[in-house]
């Protein structure tokens, strides 16, 4: 079995692996109801109180991995409220380490004045009157006072997520919800999840085997560099094909062709936000809609790969694979539907590679044939990527422009470069957007988040052209 950060990615490997496999065999729909014994064998449960209470959840997530397609208009990221039971509520608490203290800063400090002490000199918080502003904790000296919200509202910076009135699941906003997945990655019981279309994909190759009316491409992320990392990329290559796709190529090397579009876009319009994180955009368009002037017109790198991949290949089929949640939905939008068909995250490939039986280490080496991408094309998977690349292409075509940045990830420091970009007499003309921390490298769906997987995309970028212009000019011809 792969590594993976957490058990909760553990189990969602195994039920797509499981589910996929039935779908590669051709029984699923028979198999529906005997596939939990699989997932969850033995008498003891698997994560639960019960083995009968997981098998009920691992429907849910069958249900999620099977009955989606890209059509859905709905939201990618869902909950599954049989699974959301255990997490605490409550807000600012005070802990049993208050002291009791003469100070009592944190009284002063609350705005409604809901700080109370009893006989023992210990803060009490009326819930009824706190508002949950923070400040009764940030002046603590001892840090006695919690915030106890659901680790899922803590990773939704938009404040996208809370409690169910009737049930206490967590339920989500989707007029706020910008698909970045950040939810995905943090809840310990794996309660909130990605939509997945492995049965409509696994579906298309087959079709496309059995006929020639089209061939199926695959589409792999920067980040692939820092994923599967016992394996060379030579052979991840060859084991994509194996699954039935007719050739792999590199959303790197859009992000080349993104690179000489937004540094002139850049040149032309003095003031620019980056197209590549389709999370970013959407943040902007929902919370900062006077900004949207600022957003580059040009596609994201899936996007301008896969049209350069349907102006030689008009019947090909495109399925874009990373660690991306938000990719789910902007491969649903009207002017990249037409483009691309549909997607998958590392995590759903690796479990495809599994069901399949592909033996990764005994395949020939394979490299990116007519659409492979540049270094500076595959450094996009970390922030900062994008701007390094455009500074290379103003080296490359000499543009008379200075660029003046900032490189933001995370919804923290895109807030901070934003309101920067905002001022009316800002030095900076440029903001890299990446919802995740750190970058794609950072996405909710890689296999792993490890400071290693950093090591391994750098050797993977050393291995491809420094020339953004020469990479695109031959991809091209």
């Amino acid at each position: 079995m792969p590594k993976f950060d957490t058990r909760v990615q553990e189990l969602r490997y195994r039920v797509l692996k499981t589910v996929a496999k039935h779908i590669y065999d051709g029984d699923f729909e028979e198999k529906f109801y005997d596939i939990p014994e699989e997932i969850c064998p033995g008498p003891k449960p698997s994560f639960r109180c019960c083995i009968y209470h997981e098998r009920a959840i691992v429907r849910e997530r069958m249900k999620v991995a099977t009955r989606f397609s890209v059509d859905d208009t709905s939201n990618v990221i869902k909950v599954i409220p049989i699974a959301c039971d255990e997490c605490l509520l409550g807000g600012y608490t005070v802990s049993d380490a208050c002291r009791g203290c003469i100070a009592h800063r944190c009284s002063e400090a609350c705005p409604v004045k809901c700080i109370s002490f009893g006989s023992d000199l210990k803060a009490t918080i009326d819930k009824s009157r706190c508002v949950n502003c923070g400040l009764c904790a940030q002046n603590c000296p001892y840090q006695a006072i919690e915030n106890r919200i659901r680790p899922c509202e803590r990773a939704c910076k938009q404040k996208a997520i809370s409690p169910d009135p009737l049930t206490n699941a967590a339920q989500i906003n989707d007029e706020k919800c910008i698909n970045c997945g950040a939810c995905v990655y943090q809840c310990p019981f794996g309660a909130i999840v990605d939509v997945s279309y492995i049965k409509d994909i696994i579906k298309m190759i087959k079709e496309s085997e059995n006929n020639t009316k089209y061939k199926v491409f695959a589409i792999v992320a920067p980040s692939i560099g820092g994923n599967f990392i016992e394996y060379p990329n030579s052979k991840i290559i060859s084991a994509i094909k194996e699954l039935g796709f007719y050739d792999v190529a590199e959303a790197a090397l859009g992000a080349d062709i993104v690179a000489l579009n937004e540094t002139k876009e850049l040149v032309e319009r003095g003031k620019l936000t980056s197209s590549c994180c389709p999370a970013f955009k959407k943040y902007i368009q929902l919370f900062y809609p006077d900004l949207v002037k600022y957003v580059s017109d040009s596609p994201s790198p899936m996007t301008a790969v896969a049209q350069l991949i349907k102006e030689k290949h008009p019947d090909a089929r495109i399925v874009f694979v990373g660690p991306c949640t938000a990719k789910k939905n902007e491969i649903k939008l009207e002017n990249v539907r037409k483009y691309v068909d549909s997607a998958l995250t590392f995590e759903e490939l690796q479990a495809l590679f599994d069901a399949k039986g592909v033996d990764i280490l005994s395949l020939k080496d394979s490299e990116y044939s007519e659409f492979g991408g540049s270094y500076f094309g595959r450094g996009f998977a970390k922030c900062g990527g994008l701007s390094a690349a455009v500074g290379e292409v103003i080296k490359e075509r000499n543009y008379d422009f200075e660029v003046k940045g900032i490189n933001a990830d995370g919804i923290d420091n895109i807030k901070k470069a934003l309101a920067e970009l905002k001022k009316a007499q800002s030095e900076f003309n440029f903001v890299e957007g990446m919802v995740c921390n750190g970058g794609c490298i950072g996405g909710p769906c890689n296999l792993t988040h490890h400071i290693k997987n950093i090591s391994m995309l750098e050797k993977y970028k050393n291995q491809a052209s420094k020339s953004i212009e020469e990479t695109v000019e031959k991809a091209n011809k």
